[in-house]
């Protein structure tokens, strides 16, 4: 199955770029990490809300709300392709790292990815 790469853009043939399913739940779960609520018109309540907590201030307790909120918000929106198998949010300095294991459920494979943002 191939679909929409992300962000949008063109290939070499000037064409919409296209990613394969692996890569593009990959890009979903991105998405939903790095939107803020009310972002999307008809999905007010898609986003996890992290890039606003970028700049406030760090602590374990931050990366344990985080980690709450994210694991039921990609339950939620992404639930129908992944199962959340194991998610941890660290806070160090000024950046926010996000693991996330997965499982897709229309192979059954194990995938992996890590995210990070920090206020540069």
């Amino acid at each position: 199955m191939l679909a929409v790469d992300f962000p949008l853009h063109f290939d070499q043939r000037g064409r919409t770029a296209v990613t394969n399913e692996d890569e593009h739940i990959r890009e979903m779960i991105e998405q939903f990490l790095f939107t803020n609520n009310g972002e999307r018109v008809n999905r007010p309540d898609f986003g996890s809300g992290l890039l606003q907590l970028v700049f406030a201030p760090n602590s374990a307790e931050l990366a344990a709300t985080l980690q709450f909120t994210i694991q039921a918000g990609l339950q939620r929106w992404l639930g129908d392709v992944l199962d959340v198998l194991g998610l941890e949010v660290t806070s160090q300095d000024s950046t926010l790292r996000v693991q996330v294991q997965y499982r897709v459920k229309r192979s059954g494979e194990v995938r992996s990815a890590e995210f990070l943002r920090s206020p540069t």
